[in-house]
């Protein structure tokens, strides 16, 4: 095994690769969120997806990331970190394709399920390399380059599918995964070092079953409340329940599982809890966010799928320029400060989201969106630099899974929390004014603002006043956004005040 305290060649080649695997990953968590308008639409121009048949092909994909990272991380401590990388890496490649030709919704939600699979092995084995390759003193900087490297595929994601979108079919944005699956497999194998822990414990099945179905039944039981809007009734609340009971499981059983899943003693460490929690609840609130925004700019704005994501570059320079310079701050001013700041950044963008009008200047949303990459910027790197200083260094793939996957949890949970506030909100505004549609489109009608254009769009000259009713769709929608936004503005600020408690003052540099 490489001995991690001495400088070994060409390692600072090795974020630069492990970068190419965060792309792929991370352009497919956002990139859907520009497609969401074509996928709505018949064939043979999109899947003709319901909102909850987006909210899962979204979901799909992030749930069984945040499902798996764990077991991920455990065989990457166990079988070899560029072993498991490079099997992430081909996954990814062979499901893309999977998505690229799926016919329908289930297909392409279950080509999104292993996709994220292939994510989860992919993303905490990043982290984990660059704990294993850098010293104390260079890793916050090679952190900060990694973190970096997510800003820019945030960016890439909407801008990359916006022109895909504008000229080749919805399959393309998939199609675009496998040559640059392959330069990095090509590149991994190259360059990346191998490293494993030399005392892996015994696989914890208990703990990975429980542990997906406690996510999956939660959040499968958020998404058909915001879908349906009847959250009284049992087919709502009855799996929520369910993942709820498995989820307090899992944690009980984690405390006494021989090789656990999660070291639920690293969370008695107020550093290691204290960024969990930060990171989880940032991105609870970005994604969350930013998936409704999708929806105000495409299906309120008309803008086009390039136009909208252009307008997310302010938000990958901002991550870009900050993300490397984010250690050096926290090294001066403590991982306390940076996160706060960051906090802060991310509740004033989203307050500036609830201000959002019909006919409000896209300056307003540019600079929102430079504001939410200000925030990650100073958020990532500080609290991925504080957790894994917490940790001992041959333990670096757990502890970098643990961490991915609250991440992922808290994106996941903000998407269809707020995904399905949105449509609860929605769905109590409009329902009142679709009186002159026919009888069997009023319920398809009132799910979203995307439906209730469609059904005026099929019902054509049939409908009296049109007019009235794109008004009231338009304000419907706005009145969720607000007050989605205002929740996640609400969740930032709770954010901000636990680094002030828990985050520690000065970094760690063990």
């Amino acid at each position: 095994m490489m001995n991690t305290d001495a400088p070994t060649p060409r390692r600072w080649w090795t974020p630069g690769v492990l970068i190419l695997g965060l792309v792929v990953v991370q352009m497919d968590t956002t990139i859907l969120g520009v497609a969401v308008q074509r996928l709505s639409q018949p064939a043979p121009a999109g899947l003709g997806l319901s909102q909850g048949e987006l909210l899962w092909s979204i979901n799909a994909y992030t749930l069984v990331m945040a499902g798996m990272m764990l077991t991920a991380g455990m065989l990457a401590d166990r079988l070899g970190r560029r072993r498991v990388l490079l099997a992430g890496m081909a996954l990814f490649g062979m499901a893309s394709l999977w998505c690229a030709f799926s016919v329908n919704g289930p297909m392409l939600i279950g080509g999104r399920t292993v996709l994220g699979l292939a994510a989860a092995l992919i993303t905490p084995t990043t982290l984990a390399v660059i704990s294993h390759t850098f010293s104390s003193e260079e890793r916050p900087k090679a952190i900060g380059i990694w973190s970096g490297g997510v800003g820019i595929a945030v960016a890439l994601g909407p801008i990359v599918g916006g022109l895909l979108l504008d000229h080749l079919r919805w399959g393309s944005i998939f199609l675009i995964n496998v040559p640059l699956v392959a330069i990095a497999v090509i590149a991994m194998a190259a360059l990346v070092p191998e490293s494993r822990n030399p005392r892996p414990g015994r696989v914890d099945v208990p703990g990975i079953l429980l542990s997906m179905a406690g996510m999956g039944l939660l959040v499968a039981g958020i998404i058909r409340g915001g879908d349906t809007g009847e959250w009284a009734s049992s087919r709502v609340w009855l799996p929520a329940l369910g993942g709820g009971i498995a989820l307090a499981t899992f944690i009980m059983w984690e405390r006494r599982a021989p090789s656990p899943l999660i070291e639920v003693g690293w969370f008695r460490m107020r550093a290691f809890s204290g960024s969990i929690a930060v990171m989880t609840l940032a991105f609870f609130s970005m994604l969350g966010t930013t998936f409704v925004i999708a929806f105000y700019l495409l299906s309120l704005r008309h803008l086009s799928v390039i136009a909208t994501g252009l307008l997310m570059l302010p938000l990958a320079a901002a991550q870009l320029a900050f993300s490397s310079q984010t250690p050096r701050l926290a090294q001066k001013y403590g991982p306390r400060s940076t996160s706060a700041f960051g906090m802060l950044a991310l509740a004033s963008a989203l307050l500036l989201f609830s201000s959002l009008d019909v006919d409000s200047s896209l300056w307003k949303v540019g600079t929102a969106l430079f504001l939410i990459g200000v925030g990650i910027a100073f958020i990532m790197p500080s609290a991925s630099s504080a957790i894994m200083a917490s940790v001992p260094r041959q333990r670096a793939g757990s502890a970098s899974a643990t961490s991915n996957t609250f991440r992922q949890i808290g994106g996941a949970l903000g998407t269809a929390v707020l995904g399905a506030i949105l449509t609860s909100v929605y769905r109590s505004q409009i329902t009142g004014h679709l009186g002159d549609l026919p009888a069997q489109l009023r319920e398809t009608a009132a799910s979203s603002i995307q439906a209730t254009q469609a059904a005026l769009s099929t019902v054509g000259s049939s409908v009296s006043d049109p007019a009235t009713i794109i008004a009231a769709s338009d304000a419907a929608f706005v009145s969720g956004l607000h007050v989605c936004a205002l929740l996640g503005a609400c969740i930032a600020l709770a954010g901000a005040a636990i680094t002030r408690l828990a985050l520690p003052s000065r970094a760690d540099s063990r």
